[in-house]
């Protein structure tokens, strides 16, 4: 009979890894009352199951920050728990079998040297050194890091367990979680059931999900959206292999697959490029260390390649051919972090087949979080908040979790989009775009047109590290926008109404510029936490004494709103997402007051409509509302229009634009439009962890303000001078593209790596961002050195800039 307290500080919910891992670190924080509950036996569900591949090397700098972590924790897991947890670094290997595959590989290890993270270029010879028994074929070389390692699952998560509860966490097996009671956005309790009957209550203060595949279900049952969905992963296991001694993991990401020496056999994994999920029906109440139904003949075509590739496994006959579910999320990173709309439900799960290397730096982080009620560091990668409503929908689940599992092998070209589960968000002019040779793309649902095709050009991605087959036509796109007109589709922008009586003062304490601002003001202004750090990029415009419209990122729309909510307070003010209620088209370049002028009657003068504010206006036959404002560097308006007028608002617009030259354009053009201004990208560029002062954005802050959050911190910085310095980078050599994280070298040496990279049409290069450190440096002392930017091993001279290369003055948006 399971003895479980009747009060709590935390309830975790799932005995995996990740689980495990979440009690070890908050009981490490010192945290006491700390109750881990798994419905059937630890490690039970996927853990168990899995290959064991630590890896360092993630796609981003904070994510590879956990991976390295986990790698030094579970080395030293079993000295502190005495439980074996079979950690070795063996290094790995990933062989590419094409010129494309090669340079995202090569791309990769400059990425790995900007995050500090050991890597070398090899040869298919030097591939063949360290890896004797491949069939070295068609290999065309590959990458190898000599610290990723391997480990034994379960004990890892076993070690985990045994470290909570030797400070005082109660593990408790065979107890499952019933009900999970609510009042308003807290948790209260949980109801719990023993395997032998009983059953009781459990008081909380907080709840974590990491309930892995049944995540989807308990967040359900806490009123939360965890969007997730298992999927079939499967692996071969060879008969033991005479003389086979220790090899590095390998990776041949082409053929979909792994291999993994262990114990003298060989194991086979596969991410094969479309899966088959599973557990459309729920999963079984007896599930624990469950194998699934074998699907020979899905494995087939992968078995079939790997035998030629690995000749001796042809040979060994197969030992265990296995199939074991796993959880995959609709964008193939995992969930963490607080629950948008709950205040003390906290989501650590759907960890894509990563789990075992990512669980160490997932417990760390989120504990560090719980801890303080802040983000450790930037974790906008992951945070729970990025998912938007629609995606916790089963079909959608299904269809994308098609797709999900094989992209972790399949080619990474930049600017891919996602094939399935398509078409769901469609914006007011989204036929319109599509019979103008639109090419869309997906972003939270949303579908935008990133570029236009040319007539009788075909109307689709050709994916290439090199110059895509869009290239010519967004320089078009971006020609028309820098010298003449273009229009563009933003109506996917977040747009949220915030009105009352508090509004203002409210507003005031969110943001760091200044609201109180007359009617039809529009400020550019950042949401910061207390370390003056960014968590929202956004531009506010007053409608009226009362009510106020934030105008948000699309994928960052519900963090935005979820901000929001939290620091509402004691003010008395109403919070509205009225994103769906407007389209938004976007007239861009030195024409624009010409093209509204043609359709409007309204004054669009510097007198009457200055940069910065916001007028009513007729249009055609309808009404819109015209916001002078811009974030590709010209003289434009963002045109607000209600969905029932929008497809008024566009044919007039298109009609009256024919004569003068207007051409539609995409999300591409708009981006490579703002690099060349230096803009700054949030989630890129801007984060919870970038300083607003480093950043280069304290002009947007006024510290003449009353308190407001953030203000002591970006105080001290403007005070003490910034650590870093967002700068801009021009490649000397026309012929490089740049993507982002490519490393910057400062004086020879690598100093950090660019938050973002595009190519600037107008500048005639690719262009980049990216923040040097300069701690009690002048700006002149950053500029004074030479700058190179290393772009697949190869060092490129760069001119480097703190204004921005384009129009620096910004004379343009203001003409």
């Amino acid at each position: 009979m399971p003895t479980l307290p009747s009060k709590a500080r935390v309830v975790i919910i799932g005995g995996g890894i990740v689980g495990c891992s979440v009690a070890y670190h908050l009981t490490k924080l010192g945290w006491k009352d700390v109750v881990l509950l798994e419905r059937k036996q630890l490690t039970s569900g996927t853990t168990w199951h899995a290959a064991g591949l630590i890896a360092q090397l993630r796609a981003t700098a904070n994510m590879t920050k956990l991976a390295k972590y986990s790698q030094e924790l579970y080395g030293n897991l079993e000295e502190e728990t005495g439980v074996a947890t079979g950690f070795k670094r063996v290094g790995s290997i990933t062989a590419a079998l094409t010129g494309e595959r090669l340079e995202e590989l090569h791309r990769s290890a400059a990425m790995a040297r900007a995050f500090g993270v050991e890597v070398e270029e090899i040869s298919p010879s030097e591939i063949k050194q360290r890896y004797e028994h491949l069939n070295i074929e068609g290999v065309t070389g590959g990458v190898y890091l000599p610290l990723d390692g391997q480990g034994d699952p379960a004990n890892i998560a076993l070690a985990l367990a045994k470290g909570a509860r030797q400070r005082g966490a109660t593990v408790q097996e065979r107890v499952k979680v019933t009900d999970i009671v609510k009042n308003g956005r807290r948790v209260t309790s949980v109801n719990w059931q023993g395997e032998d009957g009983t059953s009781g209550e459990i008081e909380t203060d907080m709840i974590v999900n990491c309930a892995g595949m049944w995540g989807h279900d308990v967040g359900r049952m806490a009123g939360v959206n965890v969007p997730l969905h298992a999927c079939e992963h499967f692996y071969i296991v060879s008969e033991p292999i005479t003389g086979l001694t220790q090899l590095p993991v390998l990776r041949v990401p082409d053929e979909c697959a792994y291999y993994k020496e262990d114990a003298g056999k060989l194991m086979l994994g596969a991410f094969e490029p479309r899966a088959k999920p599973w557990g459309m029906e729920g999963i079984s109440e007896s599930f624990e260390f469950d194998q699934l139904q074998e699907d020979f003949d899905h494995f087939e075509p992968i078995l079939e390649k790997a035998v030629n590739r690995m000749p001796m496994l042809g040979e060994a006959g197969i030992h265990t051919f296995f199939n074991g579910p796993e959880s995959f999320t609709p964008d193939n990173a995992y969930h963490l972090g607080l629950a948008p709309n709950m205040d003390n439900v906290w989501v650590a799960a759907g960890f894509n087949s990563i789990g075992i290397q990512s669980a160490g730096g997932a417990g760390m982080a989120l504990a560090a979080w719980m801890d303080t009620g802040a983000k450790p560091f930037d974790l906008g990668d992951v945070d729970i908040s990025r998912m938007q409503p629609f995606q916790g929908n089963k079909h959608y689940l299904f269809e994308r979790s098609k797709e999900a599992l094989g992209l972790l092998y399949a080619d990474h070209f930049p600017f891919r989009q996602k094939d399935t589960a398509r078409g769901i968000r469609r914006t007011p002019f989204h036929d319109k775009l599509l019979a103008n040779g639109a090419v869309m793309g997906e972003l939270a649902g949303w579908e935008r047109a990133n570029w236009f095709a040319n007539e009788g050009q075909k109307a689709e991605y050709e994916y290439t590290w090199q110059r895509q087959n869009w290239f010519e036509n967004r320089a078009a796109e971006h020609a028309a926008i820098r010298e003449n007109i273009g229009m563009y589709d933003m109506s996917s922008f977040g747009k949220l109404r915030v009105e009352g009586p508090d509004a203002e003062r409210f507003l005031n304490n969110v943001c760091g510029a200044n609201m109180s601002v007359p009617t039809g003001k529009i400020v550019y202004t950042q949401f910061l936490n207390a370390k003056g750090g960014i968590e929202a990029d956004v531009t506010v415009t007053r409608l009226s004494e009362t009510a106020y419209l934030v105008v948000t990122p699309a994928a960052t729309r519900l963090a935005d709103e979820t901000w929001l909510r939290r620091n509402l307070g004691s003010n008395i003010a109403v919070i509205t997402d009225v994103t769906a209620g407007e389209g938004v088209l976007a007239v861009m370049g030195p024409n624009a007051r010409a093209l509204l002028q043609a359709v409007s009657p309204n004054d669009f003068s510097n007198e009457a409509n200055p940069f910065g504010t916001a007028q009513e206006i007729e249009l055609g036959m309808g009404l819109a509302r015209a916001h002078r404002v811009s974030y590709v560097g010209e003289l434009g308006w963002e045109i607000y229009v209600s969905t029932d007028m929008a497809s008024h608002a566009f044919e007039t617009l298109h009609a009256a634009g024919q004569p003068l030259g207007l051409k539609l354009c995409g999300m591409h053009t708009m981006d490579s439009c703002r690099i060349e201004k230096a803009f700054r990208h949030f989630g890129h560029d801007i984060t919870s962890e970038d300083n607003v002062v480093d950043a280069g954005l304290s002009f947007a802050v006024d510290l003449s303000k009353p308190d407001f959050i953030g203000k002591a911190a970006v105080a001290a910085r403007k005070e003490s001078g910034p650590k870093a310095r967002m700068v801009q980078f021009l490649l000397q050599d026309s012929q490089p593209l740049l993507y982002h994280n490519e490393p910057i070298l400062r004086d020879g040496e690598i100093v950090g790596y660019l938050s973002s990279g595009g190519y600037g049409h107008t500048l005639g290069a690719a262009v980049g961002l990216g923040y040097v450190p300069c701690e009690g440096q002048s700006a002149t002392e950053v500029l004074a050195s030479s700058y190179e930017i290393d772009i697949k091993g190869t060092r490129v001279k760069a001119t480097a800039s703190l204004k921005p290369m384009y129009d620096p003055k910004s004379e343009n948006v203001r003409a």
